[in-house]
């Protein structure tokens, strides 16, 4: 006889006089019964996910300058359109009032230019002026309408490279580093700092490359923080590529509107359905454990209960699944402790339910 029948059959004599105590019907007796289900059983892959800011830049010197003043500090908050940066503009200054007095001497020139071309013009209708002599001033005020566009020209660049000089948040985000401190020497193209914008997010997790097909045809993933709180989701995004050290593809789920509460660097739990099949459900509370025992109570067509052993898989939301044991359909007692408590009174003597 082996040790789990025993336990089987050690069980049933300990409950007889509660079984015969509810001959009548279970509702009487304080029993509820449930319906053993048939239900369909997603699989579930929980991935370590990582909240990332979509934006993230460094940003980079456009002009030359000394740096004379950067007051934020790593995890400053910035909103858009703050100065971050300031460099020395004496010499964009000077570049700028350069320009300026180039375009007002090419201004000179033009009107100059232009009247020189009237009075040739004027003359050469009254055969009093060549043909050479008009060529030369038409070219002429030609040259000079191009001197006049250049300085425009220069002027603008002038005054852009002194705008360049100050470097202002384009959006909200955080500092998140320096690459300069005040009293450095900067050249264009020269990392100053970073920053990343709080919004918008997305979440990046690490998918085993043997899920990629199921999950590419049908997506159903969610996302939740640790402490459980569920985060909506938009976009889908998998990498085009694989990581030949771990064979996982990264996919990237954008958050739709995460609130304040969710920063980039936090952690998430990605929920990845990876597969789905048919399973019988019972509720939780209805097995009965002792030691590597387990059973319900089966209703038959007279609604006794009958004690029978069943195999069990996972437990979710409060049910179980049951591998062996139990067809769809059938009737089972939801609440076996009751049947401790019936016995107990039926029969003082009787111990009620102990693991053994």
């Amino acid at each position: 006889m082996t040790r789990r029948f025993r336990l089987l059959l050690a069980l049933t004599l300990v409950l007889v006089p509660a079984l015969v105590a509810a001959q009548s019907s279970p509702a009487d007796d304080g029993l509820h019964t449930a319906v053993v289900k048939r239900d369909t059983l997603a699989e579930t892959l929980v991935l370590d996910g990582l909240v990332e800011a979509v934006e993230h830049s460094t940003v980079s010197a456009q002009t030359s300058g000394r740096v004379v003043e950067l007051p934020f500090e790593v995890g400053d908050s910035i909103t858009a359109g703050t100065d971050i940066l300031r460099l020395e503009d004496s010499e964009q200054r000077a570049r700028l009032e350069q320009a300026r007095a180039r375009l007002e001497q090419a201004e000179a020139d033009l009107v100059d230019a232009r009247q020189r071309f009237e009075r040739i013009r004027a003359i050469r209708d009254q055969n009093l002026a060549s043909e050479q002599a008009f060529d030369q001033a038409s070219n002429r005020l030609d040259a000079a309408r191009a001197r006049r566009e250049q300085g425009l020209a220069g002027v603008s660049e002038a005054e852009q490279q002194l705008t360049y000089s100050r470097v202002r948040a384009e959006r909200d985000g955080v500092f998140t580093r320096r690459h300069v401190e005040p009293g450095e020497a900067v050249r264009p193209g020269q990392p100053l700092f970073d920053m990343l914008a709080l919004a918008p997010l997305r979440v990046e997790a690490a998918l085993p490359r043997r899920y990629l097909a199921q999950v590419r045809e049908t997506p159903d993933i969610r996302v939740s923080l640790p402490e459980g709180q569920p985060l909506e989701t938009g976009a889908l995004t998998l990498y085009p590529r694989a990581d030949p050290a771990s064979d996982t593809v990264r996919l990237r789920l954008r958050l739709a509107s995460p609130g304040p509460e969710v920063l980039p660097g936090m952690l998430a739990k990605v929920a990845v359905v990876v597969s789905r099949r048919e399973a019988i459900w019972i509720p939780a509370e209805s097995l009965i454990r002792r030691s590597e025992l387990r059973a319900v109570f089966v209703l038959d067509d007279e609604d006794r209960p009958r004690l029978r052993q069943v195999r069990v898989g996972i437990e979710r939301d409060g049910r179980l699944e049951v591998l062996a044991g139990l067809e769809a359909g059938e009737r089972i007692l939801a609440n076996p402790d009751a049947m401790a408590n019936l016995e107990h009174a039926t029969s003082p003597g009787t111990e009620g339910y102990r693991d053994r």
